[in-house]
């Protein structure tokens, strides 16, 4: 159990909101020992076990030192985490960190630490692209762990059984797929619309395609949602439903808890498709029935709209960072820098079958769907952080419930944009 009293703690913060940085020896626990708590999201598989095992690697290279790790579902972390940091006393000394306006609020509120002198060298070099999502006002404020390119996964079995010998690449042909796998009888679309996101991605994707990048940008920078794009896009939410392409009860069905989960049902055969980031093959490795990744996993991007102004080769996407309080010892992050180095991200790209952030150990990646993120990802225009992560909680929270108050029949394309505004307005 950490030692911090209040008094201390409430000092530590103080302090570290006008400074760089900086450590507590308050984490001395009754061993004498540096203790570090550290929350992910990773509760399942070889990904829980990969920090385990590096938690216990620079405890055995750092004796002086102890890791205590909390795995907390994905979509319980913000929720949580955002509790957890109004009190030093309770907050972790590492934690998961989106980017975008999320990891912004934390850093304006004095709970992250600079962390732009003391990573190490690796981090500045081999993980410079992926650290732009870790950066504010250029200060690096969290380490990234890999990098999450979006787009659609599908499964190549069903895919034969229905025909269909070719990816689309236009909302045209992709509406063909869509008849020729409910004609084969198979569903579609998978979307776990139970936890808002996944649904609202749909919309995400859409703006990206119909805004011009100029537009999409200003609505980041500004929350101007005035052009007609923004009602197009929710249109274009609006056609998709009427494709009748989702999953039975798909309001109410989770993201990634369980084999009937969206992404389960993909990963068993029971749907087609699914629209999700890159972390996508490590989470339906988890569900398929042997607990292996899927064999007959295919990726491709998000197909074009013929009313777009958008860039056909911008993606969205993201990356797993993590940050560290202002309150944390100095050894939180050496551990962050430990885990950057080749060997550990190589681990990182193996466990969670994803893109690692440092390019030295990207020739891990051998899942060929991962491959096929890779290509498009480096031969992207730009690349988007998740709406929902660059416009924050407040927003982001408000246009994911628009979404799916519209999916569910209860708004308009209007409405999206009309809530989203009004969130805005509120700051």
């Amino acid at each position: 159990m950490k030692f911090k009293s209040v008094a201390a703690a409430a000092l530590a913060m103080a302090t570290c909101v006008g400074m760089a940085a900086c450590g507590s020896s308050s984490n001395t626990n009754a061993d004498g020992k540096v203790e570090i708590t550290m929350w992910h999201n990773s509760t399942t598989g070889d990904g829980k076990a990969y920090w385990e095992a590096a938690a216990a690697a620079f405890e055995k290279e750092n004796p002086n030192v102890e890791i205590k790790i909390e795995a907390i579902q994905n979509e319980d972390m913000d929720g949580k985490l955002q509790t957890a940091l109004q009190d030093p006393n309770s907050a972790p000394d590492i934690f998961m960190a989106r980017g975008g306006q999320k990891l912004r609020d934390v850093v304006e509120a004095g709970q992250a630490m600079d962390l732009t002198d003391k990573v190490s060298d690796t981090v500045k070099t081999q993980m410079a692209t992926a650290e732009a999502t870790g950066t504010i006002d250029g200060k690096i404020y969290s380490v990234q762990q890999s990098v999450l390119p979006g787009g659609i996964w599908y499964s190549k079995d069903l895919f034969n059984q229905a025909g269909i010998t070719e990816t689309p690449k236009t909302w045209d042909e992709f509406k063909t797929v869509v008849q020729k796998l409910k004609d084969a009888g198979i569903t579609p679309i998978a979307v776990g619309g139970k936890d808002a996101w996944p649904a609202a991605h749909w919309w995400y994707w859409f703006a990206l395609r119909e805004c011009s990048a100029d537009t999409f940008e200003k609505a980041q920078a500004d929350k101007d949602f005035s052009d007609s794009c923004w009602t197009r896009t929710g249109d274009d939410v609006q056609s998709l439903l009427d494709l009748d392409a989702f999953n039975d009860g798909f309001l109410t069905t989770p993201a990634q808890q369980g084999a009937s989960s969206s992404a389960g049902l993909l990963a068993n055969h029971m749907a087609a498709m699914e629209l999700m980031g890159g972390w996508e093959p490590g989470v339906i490795k988890d569900l398929t029935p042997d607990k292996t990744e899927m064999a007959d996993l295919g990726y491709f991007a998000f197909p074009t709209m013929d009313t777009g102004e958008g860039d056909p080769t911008a993606i969205m996407g993201g990356s797993d960072g993590m940050a560290v309080g202002a309150w944390a010892p100095e050894e939180a992050v050496d551990f962050l820098n430990f885990v950057s180095e080749k060997e550990w991200q190589e681990k990182y790209a193996t466990a969670f079958s994803t893109i690692p952030a440092n390019k030295e150990a990207q020739d891990a990646v051998t899942n060929d769907a991962l491959k096929q993120v890779l290509s498009v990802y480096n031969d992207a225009s730009s690349v988007s952080m998740w709406l929902d992560t660059v416009f924050g909680q407040n927003i982001g929270n408000a246009l994911n419930e628009g979404v799916v108050n519209m999916m569910a029949g209860k708004g308009s394309a209007a409405d999206i944009v009309k809530s989203v505004e009004s969130a805005a307005a509120k700051g």
